[in-house]
């Protein structure tokens, strides 16, 4: 035998390799099932489902194996030790990613598939780092899933002659793979990379071609009836619309018969004052599809409406209300340009959004987890919105979105809602699943306390806010609590909504069902039923009348996005489609087996055809329908190529840094055409409109600069970067009286204005140099006043 054979690894050693990758996908098995009792997920480890999913992990196993096999033999054939060293690398790899996988089911309780094409690297990089950072320990958990696979390879030496017998190999594998397909799994017991792996190619394959002769097929001509007209005394001006949108506010938290009650009781007496659907539905599983279902009624698209490269033409409360005389706000506490929130609130004209930028120094922020925070909790939310100028002459329409209530679940004054936790917990004397899962969450039971006692807080201050006996409130959640483990695949959609109003004349529960594509129809058409309103000839809404059924029915064909790019849920009266399996909805929402899926696989692939027609070739609604058409910024394929030759998977900050050094460089035009590109993809990154008004003042359009810098001080009146460039501008154009306006309002809005110090001084200088005073506004020359337009 020559070198080169004594060297060459064969079969046998291919074998205790896929031995050796197979132990450690059943020692995943056991972390997941371990993590899973720990926080309460699952009753036992060692139970039926865990031997299922080491079948399963079997039959990935010798799948993985029987594809590996061909490229291990033709190098280990060409060049010895190749074939070998390919396969050992492709192993780890896979051990790692199924790993990583596992970690994140173990988070999400829901495993990852086609989703992640719906996620910039930017906005799993925000979620991971405002839900805790890495830590390290994965990484210690990666090493040691690395040394026991080596460690199980060299074990397996001592057993090699049993495995030789195991002649041929290929056949035993392939057995073993295909029983695999007979045995029913679920996502708890399937290989997550092979779950990922096969959504991924369905997704990518699936057609989702348009056959239809209609134009434009979600346009309806009908009115939407008028169900909530009889339960209001609406008065003679038109009613203010505050709609309360609650992060993971799910309805097994919130209600009577709620499998985790007790821990909202402000919102549990809400309820019996209110317009409660307590089936209602969201229209998707993450944050991401609220907003256009709940302002818009609008379609999904492929990973969320929001995520669309170009918004389509479109109808929703923003615009409609807006278009009738009301004042249109928006208020969260987190960036407004995660999940693309800015540009779809930017597309629809509205007045004020008050995000993360928005609060000053007196405001505090979020504990940081591991040096990251998601922004401002919910009561300081509320107080920031309590301090903004409302007019009563003018209706108002205002949407917040609330963060607390997400991971990593710390609200303010934790020890305390913790201890409120345990007190509620001892005298519920609950026993079993429910009360291990408590116990092992507290912390997530004490934001929902905090949440609830922010709400309180809001209602009570709102009582104070001119217009409040005219005011209509809706409150509802974004989706179900994603780290508590759910009853069945309909769980992280049901969610409570409630209607609530000084001016309703009789609560009223409703069990029908209902979902968040029906309340910008419903709210409209109580609107239209009093009021002479501007409004649209036709209408494109995906949801109609809220069933105001007070027993339980389901009559309703509703699409459910579980996550981005997972349109996988359609329920079609009381029958769900889910996953390939049809169910029966009780009263009680739980889910029983049922047969006849045919026509609900048909409904949703229709239903998935449509949704790509009108989201992709802007056929929702035409421009004659349209109240604020989209203004897409253009750019030449030159300025394109340039871009591009700058983009390395970039955000949008170093994109700023890149244009700000070229600004430095007297690269004038480039550094426009840069920042223009940053504000077509993110219209509120501020320190890029800032930059925009300092490069046209340098480049002597200074009347341009001063409109800009004014209108980053409109959408932003804390940030003191806007003041400081401004005050430059006025002082390089000698607008003295202009400068000691800014002054005034620096020093009243920015908390910061102790910074510009040194340029507040210098304006004063040069106002007295030339003789003028800050005096009053009656005595102020006419021009322009600074002051009130920028308080516009």
């Amino acid at each position: 035998m020559n070198t080169s054979q004594r060297d060459r690894y064969s079969l046998m050693h291919y074998t205790r390799l896929i031995i050796a990758f197979f132990l450690c996908l059943m020692l995943l098995s056991v972390f997941q099932y371990t993590t899973l009792y720990f926080k309460g997920v699952v009753e036992g480890v060692f139970s039926s489902s865990f031997f299922i999913a080491v079948a399963h992990q079997m039959g990935f196993a010798s799948l993985v194996a029987i594809i590996l096999i061909f490229p291990f033999n033709f190098w280990e054939n060409l060049r010895p030790r190749y074939g070998f060293v390919l396969i050992v690398v492709l192993l780890v790899l896979l051990l790692i990613v199924e790993a990583l996988l596992i970690t994140y089911y173990c988070t999400a309780l829901v495993p990852l598939g086609s989703d992640l094409l719906g996620y910039s690297i930017a906005d799993i990089k925000e979620t991971i780092s405002n839900s805790g950072g890495i830590s390290i320990v994965p990484f210690v958990g990666l090493a040691v899933i690395i040394a026991t696979f080596f460690g199980l390879y060299r074990l397996t030496s001592k057993y090699y002659h049993h495995i030789g017998k195991m002649y041929p190999f290929t056949i035993v594998l392939f057995s073993l793979f295909v029983s695999t397909l007979f045995l029913d799994g679920k996502p708890i017991n399937q290989s997550k990379t092979q779950y990922l792996a096969i959504n991924l190619y369905k997704t990518s394959t699936e057609d989702t071609s348009y056959k239809a002769d209609v134009e434009y097929p979600l346009i309806k001509s009908g009115h939407t009836k008028n169900v909530l007209g009889e339960y209001f005394e609406l008065k003679e001006e038109k009613p203010n619309i505050v709609m309360v949108i609650v992060e993971g506010l799910g309805r097994d938290f919130m209600g009577e018969g709620a499998e985790f009650g007790g821990f909202t009781p402000f919102l549990d007496s809400l309820s019996q004052k209110s317009l409660y659907w307590e089936n209602c539905l969201s229209t998707t599983g993450r944050t991401f599809g609220v907003l256009p279902a709940l302002t818009g009624s609008l379609p999904f698209g492929t990973s969320g409406f929001m995520e669309l490269e170009k918004y389509p033409n479109k109808l929703t409360l923003f615009s409609i209300l807006k278009n009738n005389g009301y004042l249109t706000s928006f208020y969260q506490g987190t960036n407004s340009s995660f999940d693309n929130v800015d540009s779809y609130l930017i597309s629809e004209n509205v007045d004020q959004i008050i995000d993360k930028s928005s609060f000053g120094e007196e405001y505090e922020m979020q504990e940081e987890n591991k040096g990251f925070s998601w922004g401002y909790p919910d009561k300081e939310l509320f107080k920031k919105s309590m301090r903004m100028n409302r007019e009563e002459a003018q209706p108002r329409l205002e949407v917040y979105m609330t963060i607390s209530n997400h991971e990593p679940f710390i609200p303010p004054r934790q020890d305390y809602y913790e201890k409120r936790v345990a007190q509620l917990l001892e005298k519920a004397q609950l026993e079993g699943a429910v009360k291990r899962v408590i116990k092992k969450n507290d912390n997530v039971f004490a934001t929902l306390l905090y949440t609830d006692d922010a709400l309180k807080y809001f209602f009570e201050e709102y009582k104070k806010q001119p217009g409040y006996e005219n005011t209509i409130f809706i409150v509802t959640g974004d989706h179900r609590l994603i780290p508590i483990p759910q009853r069945n695949n309909l769980s992280r959609f049901h969610v409570p909504l409630m209607i609530y109003s000084p001016m309703l004349k009789n609560p009223k529960k409703i069990s029908a069902i209902s979902s968040h594509f029906d309340v910008p129809p419903t709210l409209m058409a109580l609107l239209e039923g009093k009021y002479e309103l501007k409004m649209p000839k036709k209408v494109a809404w995906m949801g109609d009348a809220l069933d105001t059924n007070s027993s339980f029915r389901s009559i309703k064909d509703i699409p459910l996005m579980r996550n981005k790019n997972e349109l996988k849920e359609y329920i079609s009266g009381e029958k769900l489609y889910s996953d390939g399996a049809v169910y029966t909805i009780d009263e009680n929402m739980d889910l029983g087996s049922t047969f006849g899926g045919s026509d609900l696989e048909k409904k949703l692939q229709n239903f998935k055809s449509l949704n790509a027609y009108v989201t992709t070739n802007d056929k929702i609604i035409p421009d004659s329908l349209a109240i604020f058409t989209i203004k897409k910024e253009k750019f030449t394929d030159s300025e394109m190529v340039w871009i591009n030759s700058l983009y390395n998977g970039y955000n949008s900050d170093k994109f700023f840094s890149i244009a700000r050094d070229l600004a430095f460089d007297k690269e004038y035009d480039k550094a426009l055409l840069l920042c223009r590109y940053i504000l077509s993809e993110r219209p509120r990154h501020i320190d890029t409109k800032i930059l925009m008004g300092r490069v046209n003042a340098w480049r002597g359009n200074r009347d341009t600069a001063i409109e800009i810098l004014q209108e980053c001080i409109k959408i932003n009146p804390d940030y003191i970067d806007s003041y400081s460039a401004l005050f430059d501008v006025y002082f390089w154009d000698g607008r003295h009286h202009e400068a000691l306006e800014l002054i005034e309002l620096v020093q009243r809005n920015s908390s910061s204005a102790d910074v510009i110090a040194d340029k507040i001084a210098r304006a004063k200088r040069e106002a007295r140099k030339a003789g003028i005073s800050l005096v009053n506004k009656s005595e102020r020359p006419k021009g322009k006043d600074v002051v009130a337009s920028l308080k516009q």
